[in-house]
């Protein structure tokens, strides 16, 4: 069973960080690339003062590695895809082993909208996807304003699915929203080298792309599992 579960989970991941890439080949990382001509032309055209304060950071900025634009680019961002893919979707067998499974097709969309509620849409409402360029707060104070909106979401949803008393439900969209109470944190001064317009695009792509991950991964995840780990173990009783 632990080889099957397995299987599901790299399964599924693999599928989701397919189609994830697929689609921000065609649409997000076309903007990204319109983000970094901005920003790239900001660094190539500093003040006097600040090129002779800063030619030897440039420079060793310039000579770091980067993936190409291309195939080496698409092909570094399908790994990152899918190792995320792959993490997700072990979550998301662990819920089913550990709680609920899903029944039907139904079943693992759902599981998908919940993922994508926790891990993206839950935090990208005080937090954002931004274009390169952005004016940001300090990474560490988002990555801890992200992680607790995230725990908070999955508990709230947890305890709102899992108990049909009125209180509870209370106390479950009481949790959902206690993460918004505190501010995001913001730069101390908002900025962006990219167009307003620009940035719209990119906020709706992304969800758009990251909502197609999570129900791809839902799904994959759910018909794997009752495929394999459901099959394998009717089969063995």
């Amino acid at each position: 069973m632990v080889r099957e579960t397995v299987l599901a989970a790299i399964v599924a991941g693999l599928i989701a960080a397919l189609v994830f890439t697929v689609v921000q080949s065609v649409w997000v990382t076309p903007l990204i690339l319109q983000g970094e001509t901005y920003e790239d032309a900001a660094e190539a055209a500093p003040t006097h003062h600040e090129a002779e304060n800063s030619s030897a950071e440039h420079h060793h900025d310039e000579s770091a590695w980067k993936p190409q634009d291309g195939w080496q680019r698409t092909l570094f961002t399908f790994g990152a895809n899918l190792l995320m893919g792959v993490g997700y979707s072990f979550v998301l067998v662990a819920l089913y082993l550990l709680w609920r499974e899903p029944k039907n097709t139904l079943g693992g969309a759902l599981y998908g909208l919940a993922g994508f509620i926790v891990f993206f849409a839950a935090p990208g409402l005080g937090l954002p996807p931004e274009l390169p360029g952005t004016a940001a707060a300090e990474l560490s104070i988002r990555q801890q304003w992200w992680a607790m909106t995230a725990v908070a979401t999955a508990a709230g949803l947890f305890l709102l699915f899992s108990q049909r008393r009125w209180w509870v439900r209370i106390l479950a969209a009481a949790i959902i929203m206690a993460p918004h109470l505190v501010p995001a944190p913001q730069p101390a001064v908002e900025a962006s080298l990219a167009p307003a317009e620009l940035q719209s695009q990119f906020r709706l792509a992304t969800t758009v792309c990251n909502a197609l991950f999570w129900l791809s991964l839902g799904l994959a995840s759910g018909v794997a599992f009752r495929k394999w780990v459901v099959g394998s173990s009717s089969a063995r009783a």
